[in-house]
């Protein structure tokens, strides 16, 4: 029987993860394996959002990995704004310890809740979790869970769970902050063009009654 090693990076996106291996009878270990979540008191956060939506209500085991920022500034930082070298680093990083935690823990697969989420880099995911599967002689279960996002956004404010807004790293503090910033820009761009509309065609329609009289 398959016993999977299942990453996760957060509560919220381990939600339909973990409800979906457990309704299908599958056998799994969460692994909390996340040295990039900047600042520490985030990467407490998190963790104790999982453990008490998530692992403690299922009863699931839960490993949680060394949190070692300093070797994730080492191999992942020297990146820097490069988010798509960056974040491959980063994946490589957690999934290869993640890979090494499953053959520790008797598991013979691995897979990630990082796929839930439409703002990663799903193609990328899933090279790095094969590459740390095959490194480990381990299977890669390449769940794509992207659909899942709504249900679990709408589940996890349901809740009242802690839903951070940025991926979890330093860089993407900015990142995070630049996008909704950019957002906010064109969605006022857009009220205003509609207003416009709406005005131009109230206008014409003022200009057509006076021509008919």
């Amino acid at each position: 029987m398959t016993k999977l090693m299942l990453h996760a990076c957060c509560g919220p996106c381990s939600l339909e993860p973990t409800r979906i291996f457990s309704e299908e009878g599958t056998e799994f270990i969460i692994d909390y394996e996340n040295p990039n979540i900047f600042p520490p008191e985030d990467y407490e956060h998190r963790l104790s959002t999982l453990k008490e939506y998530v692992t403690e209500p299922q009863k699931v085991e839960l490993i949680e990995g060394e949190y070692d920022p300093q070797t994730w500034e080492e191999q992942v930082a020297i990146y820097g704004t490069d988010r798509p070298k960056r974040c491959r680093a980063c994946y490589r990083l957690r999934l290869e310890r993640a890979a090494e935690h499953a053959v520790e823990h008797g598991c013979d697969s691995l897979t990630t809740t990082l796929t839930i989420s439409p703002y990663q880099f799903t193609d990328i995911i899933f090279e790095e979790l094969q590459r740390a599967a095959d490194r480990y002689g381990i299977k890669a279960i390449c769940c794509d869970f992207r659909s899942c996002y709504p249900e679990a956004t709408r589940r996890s404010r349901a809740l009242g769970m802690y839903r951070q807004n940025y991926c979890g790293c330093r860089f993407s503090i900015a990142e995070a902050a630049a996008e909704r910033k950019e957002r906010k820009k064109q969605l006022e761009h857009e009220k205003y063009l509609k207003h416009r509309a709406l005005m131009w065609a109230a206008a014409e329609g003022c200009t057509n009654q006076m021509s008919q009289l």
